[in-house]
C-alpha cells in the first residue's frame, strides 16, 4: 500500500491534536487522575496504553473481514486483554517497584476508552498500516496529557521532578496537588489550553 505523507500526517496529527483523547474527545480521564501523582507513573502508563494501542489495532485491522459484527467487541477485549496481560508482566519482571506502586492500574488499561475507540472506530474499517499511525497518534495526544499533569502534580506537590529537586530549600509543598481535586484542577488547565490554542488558530486560518 502507498502511503502519502500528508495522509499520514493528516491521521496522526488527529490523535495527537485535532481530537487529543482527553482534551477534546473526554477519553482515558479516569487515568489522566489516577496516575498523574508522579512523573514515572504516567510514563508507564502512557507507554502501556501505547503498547495495547498499537498492536491491538494492528491486530483488529488484520482480522476485521473475518470478525462477525455480533462478537466483535468480545474480540476486541480478548486481543487487549492479552496484550495488558504481557505489558503487566513485563513491568513485574523488570520494574517491579514501578508495578507495585500502581497496583491495579496497569490492569485497568484493559478498559480504557481510547484503546477500545480506536479499534471500533478506525482499525476495524482500515489498512494495518493506517491503523498503526491512527493509534500512534491517540496514544501519543493521550500521553501529552498525562505528562502535562504529572509534572505540574509533582513539581508543586513535593519540589521535585524524577526525585531532583526543582525549588530552593524554602519552598512549600501544595498539599493539594497530592489530592484528588489537585488532579482535577490540572486536567481542567490543560483542557482550557489546548481548546483555547485551537480556537484561535481556528479563527486565524478563518
Amino acid at each position: 500500500m502507498n502511503l502519502d505523507r500528508k495522509t499520514a500526517h493528516r491521521i496522526f496529527i488527529d490523535g495527537v491534536w485535532i481530537n487529543n483523547p482527553i482534551a477534546i474527545t473526554g477519553l482515558g480521564l479516569c487515568s489522566a487522575l489516577a496516575v498523574t501523582g508522579r512523573v514515572k507513573y504516567a510514563l508507564t502508563m502512557s507507554a502501556g496504553v501505547m503498547f495495547v494501542n498499537l498492536l491491538s489495532s494492528v491486530a483488529v485491522s488484520v482480522i476485521r473481514k473475518k470478525i462477525e459484527p455480533r462478537v466483535r467487541m468480545a474480540v476486541y477485549t480478548l486481543i487487549i486483554a492479552v496484550l495488558v496481560i504481557c505489558f503487566d508482566r513485563f513491568l513485574k519482571a523488570f520494574y517491579p517497584l514501578i508495578s507495585g506502586e500502581l497496583g491495579p492500574y496497569v490492569g485497568l488499561i484493559i478498559t480504557n476508552c481510547v484503546i477500545f475507540g480506536r479499534a471500533e472506530v478506525f482499525a476495524s474499517k482500515n489498512s494495518p498500516l493506517l491503523s498503526a499511525i491512527d493509534a500512534l497518534g491517540h496514544s501519543t495526544g493521550y500521553a501529552m496529557a498525562l505528562i502535562f499533569v504529572s509534572v505540574v502534580r509533582e513539581l508543586f506537590a513535593s519540589g521535585t521532578i524524577f526525585g531532583y529537586n526543582m525549588f530552593s530549600p524554602a519552598f512549600k509543598p501544595w498539599v493539594v496537588m497530592e489530592m484528588s481535586p489537585g488532579a482535577f484542577l490540572v486536567l481542567a488547565v490543560y483542557i482550557w489550553i489546548v481548546r483555547f490554542i485551537q480556537n484561535v488558530t481556528e479563527r486565524k486560518q478563518a
